[in-house]
């Protein structure tokens, strides 16, 4: 198997960026990482690139496929981000969430960690078939039977985390336990706040369905939500992204989506 792999990153209404992204291939194995920082402008943007080349680092370091490796890389960025704290009393209050991801390209299998609202999407056959929770206290209404999950993008505490790197309390990242076998055509999306607050799960759907290749799909995204976010007036947030494809070793990557299309409109 290979990857068909794009990213992509933007500042949207703010001043400074505070989201990164890092990825690494050892062998066979790959890894991918975002993070958005909260903290103060230079404080969520230290601990964003803290986090991602925290676990970047470690996995190159000891490269492996297992839960425990993965705990351990992520592991590994809370204490160099609780280190940084302790050595600068102006970061105090800077944290970051996490996705990330592994693929074992030899053995056809994945596990993903997470942490805060930075989120995980798994599709197969162009449907979304496992998506990470959110640590947020938006969610947690969710789970208490107090909000639905549609309202998750309004809420007005859906940015609220109660757990992130640097501000983990008592909760800890979730890590996948077995790994998930993948299929030719799997896709995941590894997305902050700033692009799945603007885009709808069946929207993700239907342009996966119709785009040939990772960059004309993570791209259609891209424009869907930020025609979305215009309509709204609203200020949006840094946006960043991984849009991964399985592809076999010799398929052909087909050409972009058909610029004209649109995916359907939801009620």
């Amino acid at each position: 198997m290979r990857l068909d792999i794009a990213q992509i990153t933007g500042i949207g209404d703010r001043q400074t960026n505070q989201d990164a992204l890092a990825s690494a291939i050892e062998d066979d194995l790959a890894c991918f990482v975002l993070a958005d920082g909260t903290g103060g402008h230079a404080g969520g943007e230290l601990a964003a690139h803290l986090v991602t080349g925290s676990i970047v680092e470690k996995f190159l370091q000891e490269a492996s496929f297992s839960a425990r490796a993965l705990r351990s890389y992520v592991d590994w960025a809370i204490y160099q981000v609780a280190q940084r704290k302790l050595d600068n009393a102006r970061q105090q209050q800077m944290s970051a969430t996490v996705a990330a991801l592994l693929i074992d390209q030899s053995n056809h299998c994945a596990l993903w960690a997470h942490l805060g609202d930075t989120r995980i999407y798994l599709f197969r056959d162009g449907k979304i078939i496992a998506v990470s929770k959110d640590h947020s206290h938006a969610q947690r209404l969710v789970d208490a039977g107090y909000a639905e999950y549609e309202v998750l993008r309004q809420h007005p505490q859906r940015s609220v985390l109660f757990a992130a790197i640097g501000a983990e309390g008592d909760s800890h990242p979730e890590v996948t336990l077995e790994a998930t076998l993948l299929q030719h055509g799997d896709a995941f999306l590894l997305c902050s706040d700033g692009l799945w607050e603007w885009i709808l799960e069946n929207e993700m759907e239907q342009v996966l369905t119709f785009a040939g290749n990772a960059d004309a799909w993570l791209t259609a995204m891209a424009d869907i939500a930020g025609q979305h976010n215009m309509a709204s007036r609203a200020d949006r947030d840094n946006f960043s992204a991984f849009a991964i494809i399985v592809r076999d070793e010799n398929e052909d990557i087909a050409g972009p989506v058909d610029t004209d299309w649109r995916p359907e409109q939801s009620d």
